[in-house]
């Protein structure tokens, strides 16, 4: 009778024991570039949905990494008003994961009507939602 409870003991013992030693071959200086809790790179969609904050969200799906926006018009420009899409298309924190689409209208004699947005305006939301995710990134780190 004592022979199983001490086998038991053992095992157990040998078993805490190398789950143990196995955590300590984990990295803890870095935070990875890739998460997989949803369906898109986590850092990149914290980071772009905090930074289309500012608009209405119509549309945010974690799993297909597409985020989109209702009309927003800056109250000190309401002639004018932009959609965004944003879809994260990689679970990497890469710049090529991330592509952002905008809209833009303005108002003539009452009516909505369509106009440029230029590649530049693109670019800038592209770059904010890519450095804030590196920030998210590096705080995850604790530094």
């Amino acid at each position: 009778m004592r022979r199983p409870i001490a086998a038991a003991l053992l095992l157990v013992t040998a078993l805490a024991a190398s789950g143990c030693a196995r955590n300590r071959d984990i990295p803890n200086q870095l935070a990875p570039s890739r998460t997989t809790a949803i369906g898109v790179n986590t850092y990149l969609w914290r980071a772009a949905i905090d930074t289309l904050s500012f608009a209405p969200l119509v549309t945010a799906d974690s799993n297909g990494g597409v985020i989109v926006t209702d009309w927003y018009a800056n109250p000190n420009s309401p002639g004018e008003r932009v959609k965004l899409t944003v879809s994260i298309l990689d679970q990497d924190l890469r710049a090529d994961a991330l592509r952002v689409a905008a809209s833009r209208q303005v108002s003539q004699g009452g009516q909505w009507v369509d106009a440029p947005v230029t590649a530049a305006t693109v670019q800038k939301l592209e770059d904010i939602i890519l450095t804030r995710a590196r920030d998210i990134r590096r705080a995850a780190v604790g530094g």
